[in-house]
């Protein structure tokens, strides 16, 4: 039984996280603008200074595993980039693409089928620039695919233990196997995937509409020639031959340059020699080159799959995410700095302050208290119970977010299930999995991958966007509620 702590203490850690939420809701109110990051420690700040958490607790808290697992799939993400991977990606969602709707509609079953196998925030980090480049292309607007793209990594996620950081830890606490997690949570994955974008495509219907496919192919087309990846168009082509076609006499004065800069006799003969050598030897080097590169886009794919592997094996995702960017970095045999540079420190230093800040909050017994006072409500033997527990469930994963919901709240659960039956254990963990993990979806601060797919968004170098707090909510709240009613009777159906 949780209790509260001494009044002063509830006080002044319930002001350090409000601090905390409202510079995560609004990053730049005009009294601190500070921004998001600065305001996640400022946050962990108060917390110390006001003596709601010492120190050593405040360090303890953060989440290591979680922060070298969010470092590792950046740098692996930026060297699938680089081999590729996302424009095969590219090549599928835009395949035969009816418009904008149609494109919509594969964001939505490529993320969340991969975020099951992935993990959400690894593809919210390697695919957001990639969205919006898609949107870019078709002229379409980029809040409808930011917000497909979060929220079903979200419900994609809830199908394994792979898939979130909470799965992970109710996985391990209720001994669920890998194939019990994934029947038992599949039938309601599916159906809110489905939901969530039947949802998008009403709601933003005739934004959706785009440019036509001609009107794609020509600014691609046009694009190609600004940047010399396309001949130009003939009759440009024609136009300059004509503009540069010289008489006999000019061809043959610029031929007799070329034999003075080459001199005569066996100087000009060797001139050509070593030219030949020359020509040569850049060959050689570019087929040096392109072998390298195979190698490396082959390496890049070979290792990824074998992370995969060692996630489905139960080995440890942090560090297994670790050692494959390690391995990508000394294979490519080259200075990393470029690599580690394009990963979000910012965004790991706002995990770090959101941590402390959440720790603190739950040593003020807040999030407990609102538990004990509900839980003989929350019996999950009935509708009502159901009911009351989901909406608990989604109250504290979006205030305290929703790994410490699910260590806060797991056994309390499992126990109040044992009391009805063996198989209502099994059902009381994964409908926690499968509630707290689409309650990620109610707001920004709800899940890391909608923070990911915010602030990556924000600094993308085409059609950046900045999704706000209450454009998210917007969406959020209604898909939330109904993606998480449809899926709950439908969690456990399936026994393994």
């Amino acid at each position: 039984m949780t209790q509260l702590a001494p009044l002063p203490k509830v006080i002044l850690g319930s002001l350090a996280f409000g601090v905390f939420w409202m510079l995560a809701v609004f990053p730049s109110v005009p009294f601190l603008p500070i921004g998001r990051t600065a305001g996640a420690l400022l946050g962990g700040v108060l917390m110390i200074v006001f003596h709601v958490i010492s120190p050593d607790d405040a360090y303890a808290s953060i989440d290591l595993p979680i922060l070298g697992l969010l470092f590792a799939t950046m740098v692996v993400g930026g060297y699938l980039k680089g081999a590729g991977m996302f424009k095969h990606l590219g090549a599928l969602l835009a395949w035969r693409s009816q418009g904008g709707r149609d494109l919509l509609c594969r964001v939505c079953v490529v993320t969340a089928l991969a975020s099951a196998l992935f993990t959400n925030d690894t593809c919210c980090v390697v695919l957001t620039e990639f969205v919006l480049e898609l949107a870019a292309e078709r002229n379409l607007p980029a809040k409808p695919f930011l917000l497909a793209l979060a929220t079903s990594a979200n419900i994609g996620s809830s199908a394994t233990p792979i898939g979130n950081p909470q799965n992970l830890v109710i996985a391990f606490n209720s001994k669920i196997t890998f194939l019990q997690f994934f029947f038992g949570i599949l039938p309601a994955m599916l159906a809110g995937m489905g939901v969530n974008t039947v949802m998008l495509l009403c709601m933003y219907w005739k934004e959706l509409e785009g440019a036509s496919p001609d009107e794609v192919a020509a600014v691609k087309e046009m694009e190609a020639v600004e940047e010399g990846r396309s001949p130009a168009p003939a009759a440009t082509v024609l136009s300059l031959a004509n503009i540069n076609n010289k008489s006999p006499a000019a061809v043959h004065g610029a031929a007799g340059l070329r034999l003075r800069r080459n001199g005569d006799g066996d100087d000009g003969e060797e001139s050509v020699m070593s030219e030949n050598i020359s020509t040569k030897h850049r060959w050689f080097m570019q087929c040096s080159e392109k072998r390298r590169k195979l190698f490396l886009k082959s390496f890049a794919y070979v290792v990824t799959v074998g992370m995969l592997v060692a996630y489905m094996l139960g080995l440890n995702m942090s560090w297994t995410a670790i050692t494959t960017a390690i391995a990508l970095v000394v294979v490519d045999f080259r200075d990393a700095e470029a690599c580690l540079d394009k990963v979000s420190y910012s965004l790991l230093v706002f995990f770090s302050g959101m941590f402390v800040t959440v720790s603190g909050f739950n040593k003020t017994g807040l999030p407990g208290a609102i538990w004990n006072f509900m839980a003989p409500y929350a019996k999950i033997n009935h509708v009502s119970g159901v009911t009351v527990l989901s909406l608990i469930i989604l109250l504290l994963s979006n205030l305290a977010s929703n790994v410490p919901t699910v260590l806060l709240m797991g056994d309390e659960v499992a126990a109040s299930a044992a009391t009805i039956s063996a198989s209502a254990v099994t059902r009381s963990w994964l409908l926690l999995a499968w509630v707290s993990t689409v309650a990620g979806n109610l707001s920004l601060l709800g899940s890391a991958a909608n923070l990911i797919v915010c602030e990556q968004a924000r600094r993308a170098q085409r059609n950046a966007h900045d999704l706000s707090f209450w454009s998210h909510v917007v969406f959020g709240v209604p898909s939330t509620l109904i993606v998480t009613a449809i899926g709950i009777p439908l969690i456990g159906k399936i026994n393994i």
